[in-house]
C-alpha cells in the first residue's frame, strides 16, 4: 500500500485554550480546519459548540484540552483479552474496564514535517492503570479523506470517514487500514481488525461535551469501546 509520512517530532503551541467538557469556550476566529476541508459546506451542519472544538487550525495557536468522566469503558468477550493486552505497547487499546472513570482528550493542531495540518487525539484514561490511546489525524489530499495514524509510533494509517448527524454531532468511521513497520508496509486484513464508530456532539441540557466510541469485529463482535462527557 501507499504509505503517507508521519511527523513524530515533538510540536509546540503558542497559547492554549483549555476546554473542560462541561466548559463554554471563547469563539476563534474562522479558520479552515482539517474538518472544514473535508466537510466542506456540512461543516456548518455542526452544533455551534462542535465548529468551535473542531474550527481551529495550526495557525490560531490554541488547542483544545478537555476533562470529563467516562460513563462507561468495555471490552468484548473473553477471546479478544490478549488483543486489547497487545494494543498497550503501542497505546491503541487497553483491556481495564469500568464505569465512572477519569479521562483527558487533548486536540493540538500543528504542521507536521511534511507540511500537513495535522490533529492530535491523545486519549488519558485513568483506571486501575494510567491508559493512553494515541492518534494524530492528517487531512490525505491523495486520498480526499482524513487520515489517522494509531499509536505511540504511528504504524497504523487509518481512513477516516466524516459526517454529520441530525443533532449536529460529528461521526467518524474507519475504514481502509495500512500497516508499517520499518520498511515494510501491508493494507491490513479487516477479518483481523475492527471498524470504529465515534461520535462526539454537544448536549444542551447538560452543556457538556459526549463522546461515544465502539469498535467491533465483523466476525467476533464488539472489541472495545467507551461513552461519556
Amino acid at each position: 500500500g501507499d504509505r503517507d509520512g508521519v511527523d513524530r517530532s515533538p510540536h509546540a503551541i503558542t497559547a492554549a485554550e483549555r476546554l473542560p467538557l462541561c466548559a463554554h469556550p471563547a469563539l476563534g476566529a474562522a479558520v479552515s480546519s482539517i474538518y472544514q476541508q473535508v466537510l466542506g459546506s456540512d461543516f456548518s451542519k455542526l452544533h455551534p459548540r462542535m465548529q468551535r472544538r473542531f474550527g481551529f487550525s495550526s495557525e490560531d495557536g490554541i488547542a483544545s484540552v478537555g476533562r470529563g468522566v467516562m460513563e462507561e469503558v468495555w471490552k468484548g468477550a473473553p477471546y479478544t483479552v490478549p488483543f486489547l493486552y497487545l494494543g498497550t505497547w503501542r497505546r491503541i487499546m487497553f483491556p481495564e474496564t469500568g464505569r465512572d472513570i477519569p479521562f483527558t482528550i487533548e486536540n493540538y493542531a500543528y504542521r507536521d514535517r511534511f507540511g500537513r495540518e495535522t490533529v492530535t487525539w491523545v486519549r488519558t484514561f485513568e483506571s486501575r492503570r494510567t491508559r493512553r490511546f494515541d492518534a494524530y489525524m492528517v487531512y490525505g489530499a491523495e486520498r480526499g479523506c482524513i487520515v489517522d495514524y494509531l499509536g505511540s509510533h504511528q504504524h497504523l494509517a487509518v481512513d477516516i470517514e466524516l459526517s454529520v448527524d441530525a443533532e449536529g454531532g460529528l461521526c467518524l468511521r474507519s475504514g481502509a487500514q495500512r500497516f508499517y513497520e520499518g520498511p515494510v508496509g501491508f493494507r491490513f486484513p479487516m477479518a483481523l481488525s475492527g471498524v470504529a464508530n465515534v461520535r462526539e456532539w454537544y448536549d444542551d441540557r447538560a452543556q457538556c461535551y459526549r463522546i461515544s466510541v465502539d469498535v467491533r469485529n465483523r466476525r467476533w463482535g464488539r472489541l472495545f469501546g467507551y461513552r461519556g462527557h
